[in-house]
């Protein structure tokens, strides 16, 4: 099983900066991608960007440009740098892994927690 706790939330101004990192730990073959999300009150989660195994990533529109999303395996983290963050961009971040026990098991996904991101003037 894979436990994720993000960090690195928090305010900001427009305009601004932050990066969130998600530490994981726990037994696993292979991680086949970790994802950030983010929800907004009582909305759906919507996927922000997911990075595969082999480093193949994917943005969502509004983060394209903005955002990166890179994993560290040696450090066993995952971060989201947000550049230029607007007031839209205020929700609550979560982190995601879709992962492996057993070379061709089933795959589970695990979540964090999630963490508040405030970006207002």
């Amino acid at each position: 099983q894979v436990q994720l706790v993000e960090s690195g939330g928090g305010s900001v101004q427009p305009g601004g900066a932050m990066r969130l990192t998600c530490d994981f730990s726990g037994n696993w073959f292979a991680i086949d991608s970790m994802a950030w999300y983010r929800q907004v009150a009582e909305s759906e989660r919507d996927l922000v960007a997911e990075i595969t195994d082999d480093e193949h990533t994917n943005y969502q529109d509004f983060a394209m440009g903005r955002f990166t999303i890179s994993r560290d395996s040696a450090k066993n983290a995952l971060y989201l740098q947000m550049n230029n963050l607007k007031p839209e961009d205020t929700a609550v971040y979560s982190c995601n892994a879709v992962y492996r026990t057993h070379r061709y098991g089933d795959t589970f996904r695990s979540w964090g927690q999630g963490v508040q991101v405030t970006v207002g003037s």
